[in-house]
């Protein structure tokens, strides 16, 4: 029977020690291991493999492990209570590791009345969108090498929070879609962005996409990266590795946005992630 043991640490971050029920295909002991990080809807978590462990698998699919046995995990805004990692030996041994992922009450606002109407997309509007969305799935589509994974994070801009992740709307009983990111509005165009952790340029729209104008992505190794959309100029090109604290971009209004500000968005492969689970909190500005 499994045996878990959740430890809450001060820092807010969650220590996990879980003990695997193994499925014997083979004879030998399977080690307990730990996990580190925010294990709720949105959140993530690092962690070393146990000794002879040759693969690795969160809810049947695979996990990149590092070659010091280091490895990254995430929750979707929508994960469901349990996940499953699994560790196998090279002798083929399989540990089953079950993670409590802990639900958020998530900013529901009901509307009595549908959405209003919008335009019906033009062709012209199809056509490009379909390119855009294609340039962004084929950079997503690659890993590239990098240690950003293994860092904590800061704010890619200081400002106010106009934006939560995980907000939504439900429209006469209609759910709307989620706010998949995390807003930052500064009040001005122009204001840096900064490189929240080390990463490789995956995307860099010079030329604005419909929705996200002028769009950066930089994929901070392991399946874990990060989008900034609206931007009003980009400071880096596409291949070019980043450090935490570089410029690499400015703030702006481009694409679809009522006024200049910083949509900031993480993924882990699929999974849509709370930025602000990587950060500690948003500086308070001063108004002297």
């Amino acid at each position: 029977m499994d045996r878990r043991t959740l430890i809450l640490g001060s820092a807010g971050l969650a220590g996990l020690t879980l003990a695997g029920s193994r499925r014997a295909i083979a004879q030998g002991r399977v080690e307990p291991f730990a996990l580190a990080g925010q294990l709720v809807q949105g959140g993530w978590a690092r962690g070393m493999v146990p000794r002879g462990t040759a693969h690795l698998a969160l809810n049947g699919q695979p996990v990149r492990i590092a070659p010091d046995g280091g490895f990254l995990i995430a929750f979707d805004r929508d994960a469901g209570p349990v996940s499953h990692l699994v560790a196998e030996t090279a002798d083929g041994t399989l540990g089953d590791y079950p993670i409590p992922v802990a639900r958020r009450a998530w900013k529901i606002e009901h509307i009595p009345i549908g959405p209003r109407p919008g335009a019906a997309p033009s062709e012209e509007f199809a056509r490009r969108r379909a390119a855009e969305v294609a340039q962004i799935n084929a950079a997503r589509a690659l890993e590239r090498a990098s240690e950003g994974w293994r860092q904590k994070m800061i704010w890619p801009a200081i400002g106010r929070l106009s934006g939560r992740f995980g907000a939504q709307r439900i429209y006469n009983g209609t759910p709307g879609s989620y706010h998949s990111g995390t807003d930052i509005a500064t009040g001005t165009s122009g204001t840096p962005i900064i490189a929240p952790a080390d990463g490789v340029v995956m995307l860099a729209a010079e030329s604005p996409f419909t929705l996200e104008g002028r769009l950066l992505m930089v994929d901070h190794g392991m399946g874990l990266n990060s989008a900034f959309l609206h931007c009003s100029a980009l400071a880096v090109q596409v291949g070019d590795v980043v450090r935490q604290g570089q410029l690499i971009g400015r703030i702006g209004a481009t694409g679809r946005a009522t006024g200049p500000h910083l949509h900031w968005s993480l993924k882990w492969r699929e999974a849509r992630l709370d930025a602000e689970l990587f950060v500690p909190p948003m500086p308070v500005l001063s108004r002297s």
